[in-house]
């Protein structure tokens, strides 16, 4: 053979070789090869156990803050000029303090007239008095003169002429006693009437200084010094009875039958944060147009709060400790509801009645047992029979499967 033949053959040669040492191995094991190629195909899924967690049906309200309970303050008698308003609204009052002041001169007048009408009315009564005294004491002396003017004519000496005077003179009597009495009923009557007009002018004058109904906050004052007080139209101060103050709130129809009075629930208050409540009453009829109901939300009184200003929240209608799965790994199709359980690395189909949503978590009514595991997300993508691995939703898990596929991986040929 010739150099440039050799050299030519030579390069070819040593690949033949090549080739021939690495598949002659392959050949021979190809039993513990198939094993590395079963750990590279295997998915990695990560799957979560199920566990207790507490779980709340929260029912989204918005509304406006408003009064508890007004108080209008009027006027008791109207007619009369204001003179005098003390308080601007903000202020707060005690039940009882006066609020305004009227003009009262014409109210003190006729306190005076009936202080007058009073006296003379207990003059008369007394007089009326006195004039049945006399009069009795007139019958009685006319009953013994009777007596005697009969006792004689009965001994025969004296005339029926004398009798008959003395018997008409006790009757004249009599009726002038009666009629002095039934004076007296008439002037305890005027007297009667007088105190009673007397009272009507003190009270007329005393609401001339017009006082606080409740206790509580001014939240409007209409009233104005020279004005004519009215008994109607428009109040001189709206009072807060007791400053309280509540959220007035919609809720859609849907959830409504969701509520009960005493359900907690924690609102946002513009400019003045987080309140927390409870549902103090519950509409009886929802609105036709928009299909809301009225709830009202009692809360825990705090600086800040004032009618008018937006409250938008929550009411938690229900809470409970109960079994629970990642949402995602609830899944439903026509059959029902359903989860991928995982024994060990093999995925089983179990059905289950799922519950209450709460913060990426669903409730298992039934179906599942504490500590069971279940593929967490992607379990469209798998059915009975397929075999995983596992990896925990722990980032300890995690890590410890990550170690044991780069070792896997690193005694790959």
């Amino acid at each position: 053979m010739s150099p440039l033949l050799h050299r030519r053959l030579l390069p070819a040669a040593i690949a033949l070789t090549i080739v021939v040492n690495v598949v002659a191995p392959l050949s021979a094991g190809d039993q513990e090869r198939e094993k590395p190629e079963v750990g590279v195909r295997v998915p990695l899924v990560t799957v979560a156990k199920a566990s207790v967690k507490e779980l709340l049906r929260r029912v989204p309200i918005s509304g406006t803050l408003v009064s508890r309970e007004e108080a209008l303050v009027y006027p008791e008698i109207g007619g009369y000029k204001i003179t005098q308003l003390e308080l601007e609204v903000g202020d707060r009052v005690e039940k009882g303090e006066v609020v305004a002041e009227l003009e009262d001169r014409t109210l003190r007048t006729e306190v005076a007239r009936a202080e007058a009408e009073l006296s003379r009315s207990q003059a008369a009564a007394q007089q009326a008095r006195t004039t049945v005294a006399s009069a009795e004491a007139r019958a009685t002396q006319a009953q013994q003169s009777l007596d005697r003017t009969r006792q004689l004519q009965e001994r025969g000496t004296s005339t029926q002429a004398a009798l008959d005077e003395a018997t008409a003179t006790a009757l004249t009597a009599q009726a002038e006693l009666e009629s002095a009495r039934s004076g007296v009923a008439v002037a305890e009557a005027q007297l009667q009437q007088a105190e009673t007009a007397l009272k009507v002018a003190l009270d007329n004058l005393d609401t001339a200084r017009i006082k606080a109904p409740v206790a509580g906050v001014i939240s409007a004052r209409n009233g104005q010094i020279g004005a004519t007080a009215s008994t109607t139209g428009e109040p001189i101060y709206t009072i807060i009875r007791n400053g309280e103050v509540e959220a007035e709130v919609e809720v859609i129809e849907t959830d409504l039958g969701l509520l009960s009075e005493g359900d907690p629930a924690q609102l946002e208050v513009a400019g003045v944060g987080r309140v927390d409540g409870t549902v103090r009453l519950i509409s009886a009829q929802v609105d036709r147009t928009d299909r809301m109901g009225t709830v009202r939300i009692a809360l825990e009184q705090q600086d800040g709060l004032r009618p008018g200003l937006y409250a938008g929240g929550w009411v938690t209608a229900e809470s409970r400790k109960n079994l629970a799965v990642p949402a995602s790994a609830v899944i439903s199709d026509a059959s029902g509801a359903y989860v991928l359980h995982v024994d060990g690395n093999t995925v089983q189909r179990l059905p289950v009645k799922p519950g209450l949503v709460w913060q990426d978590w669903r409730e298992i009514v039934s179906g599942l047992d504490i500590g069971d595991d279940v593929i967490a997300t992607a379990g469209t993508f798998f059915d009975d029979g397929d075999v995983i691995r596992p990896v925990r939703e722990t980032m300890s898990g995690l890590e410890a499967d990550q170690r044991d596929t780069a070792k896997t991986e690193a005694d790959l040929p």
